[in-house]
């Protein structure tokens, strides 16, 4: 693996971890402080929490045990994020959804990020094992 794969997958893991333990252990005041839309149950943010968490230490097992174990790797990294980053675009842009400012901007923020990184991995071949 080289050095390029493994700042991609530490990075890409890392945000993952992140976000996904914030939603797990915080999902009420996560939504409220970064402005994103209530919902009735925490279901569904744990849930995606519980989604993205996952991801995080799949790419963590790729980047710690590689050659030896495989994780989720970039390939797949790369696919998540281009439809995640998607179908968020895709619901900023067409639904309607009384979201504040500040949580529109996260929202946008987090869907150019996570689009990013992918045509980051793509354009730099990244998910080619050498």
């Amino acid at each position: 693996m080289t050095n390029k794969q493994r700042v991609l997958l530490m990075s890409d893991s890392i945000i993952n971890l992140a976000l996904g333990l914030l939603l797990l252990l915080f999902p009420a005041g996560v939504m409220d402080l970064l402005g994103l839309p209530p919902s009735n149950t925490f279901f569904y943010p744990t849930i995606l929490g519980g989604v993205i968490f996952g991801i995080g230490i799949a790419l963590g097992i790729e980047l710690l045990f590689y050659p030896k174990l495989h994780g989720l790797g970039l390939a797949g990294a790369i696919t998540i994020n281009f439809s995640g980053g998607l179908v968020l675009i895709y619901w900023l842009l067409f639904a309607t959804m009384e979201i504040p400012l500040k949580g529109l901007i996260l929202l946008w923020i987090v869907a150019i990020l996570v689009l990013g990184i992918g045509i980051l991995e793509v354009a730099t071949k990244s998910w080619q094992m050498k």
